[in-house]
């Protein structure tokens, strides 16, 4: 056997494996996904509604930026304030904040200021500034791009009935107005984000957050030493969750899927925030995001589909390719239309496949690409574990 026959035949054998590896992932979101649908719902205990503290961080002026605030003003809940903080007074968020709190007098919100953030994550220094301020003992953090329905507050609040709960977390669908590559970010959002969540809350339960949306206790947030603990890390949302539940509370994942907006509408600032997040994924969580690579299906199918063509067999390369393309396909209708409710990525999961070929290159890139990264117009870079270093202008 030459070295030519030995390179397709790995190309192959390495082609097979992924698609094998790839589909039994897809098995295990399907698993995920029914478990996760089994135990929605519940009786809601109308006589729980213990009052909340809504903490928006903001910075700048962003697409939508005003609806989404005013969808936390028009809770269905009896007692709620919401605080807004930004770095200055002159911030355009705080500005689109004022606006809506003049629509809505009767909602109790106020603004803070924080000024220039002394830790390197400086979200986590806002949150820890409203934390302090804040009038009752249960958080709801919410990102300024996240939009919710009146609903939204008595669903997260909910699982606090139990004291062995100590964080509520969400899943969320991508929404955008926007073009192919913002479409494209979000489809990520809603089907490749979801699936990993739900595969490993099926195998370990919620050892992590999600950002766009956590409820915690204040006495949860003090027991793990506070936001300034985590205010090192890029990956914030994620290091809180995992100390949570290594402190011995339950992180329970949230039935209510929240809106998600993307901010990125042109290619380049897509690529380069779904490129932060890998790289930053390979610092978090290094043996999880190794193993990610089994889990993508179209670039073993292109694998398979070039090795059998040199091979003479280029029918089972197309049918190899066509069922990874397939693969996703399907996923993508199952996740988007019975757990996230996105009927757009539904209608558009022919596009999806495409999704997964650049989760992959995303993926490959984040052993290969700078440490630094860009973020709210800071510039950072990523250190082991996934700390954060601010880098001088």
């Amino acid at each position: 056997m030459n070295v030519s026959q030995i390179a397709v035949d790995c190309l192959i054998g390495l082609g097979v494996f992924g698609i094998i590896t790839s589909t039994i992932y897809s098995l295990m979101v399907v698993a995920g996904l029914m478990r996760f649908r089994r135990n929605a719902g519940g009786a809601e205990d109308a006589a729980f509604r213990p009052p909340v503290s809504v903490l928006k961080p903001v910075h700048g002026d962003e697409p939508d930026l005003e609806q989404n605030l005013a969808s936390f003003f028009e809770q269905d809940y009896p007692e709620y304030e919401v605080l807004f903080c930004a770095r200055q007074e002159s911030d355009l968020g705080l500005a689109a904040a004022r606006r809506v709190m003049a629509r809505y007098p009767r909602v109790k919100a106020r603004i803070l200021t924080c000024g220039e953030p002394p830790w390197p994550n400086a979200r986590t220094f806002s949150l820890e500034v409203m934390r302090r301020e804040a009038q009752y003992p249960i958080l709801v953090t919410a990102d300024s791009d996240v939009r919710v329905t009146p609903d939204y507050l008595r669903a997260v609040v909910q699982p606090m009935r139990d004291p062995k709960v100590g964080m509520v977390t969400s899943l969320y669908r991508g929404c955008t107005r926007h073009g192919l590559w913002a479409r494209l970010e979000a489809m990520g959002m809603s089907v490749e984000m979801t699936s990993g969540v739900l595969v490993a809350n099926m195998l370990e339960g919620m050892k992590f957050a999600l950002g766009p949306s956590m409820v915690m206790r204040q006495s949860t947030v003090k027991k793990i030493g506070g936001y300034e603990k985590v205010a090192q890390y890029y990956a914030d949302d994620f290091v809180l969750g995992n100390w949570t539940a290594a402190a011995g509370e339950i992180v329970v994942l949230s039935h209510y899927v929240v809106e998600h907006h993307v901010l990125n509408a042109a290619f380049k600032s897509s690529i380069a925030h779904q490129q932060g997040w890998a790289t930053s994924t390979r610092f978090s969580r290094p043996m999880g995001h190794l193993g990610e690579v089994l889990t993508y299906a179209v670039p073993f199918g292109l694998l398979a589909w070039i090795g059998m063509a040199l091979a003479g067999h280029w029918g089972w390369g197309l049918g190899l390719l066509a069922f990874t393309i397939l693969d996703r396909v399907l996923l993508c209708v199952l996740v988007s239309s019975l757990v996230v409710h996105d009927s757009i990525a539904m209608r558009k999961a022919w596009l999806y496949p495409l999704r997964d070929l650049m989760g992959f290159i995303f993926w490959l890139r984040s052993y290969l690409a700078s440490r630094k990264l860009r973020y709210r117009g800071d510039r950072y870079e990523l250190l082991p574990e996934g700390r954060l270093r601010k880098l001088a202008e």
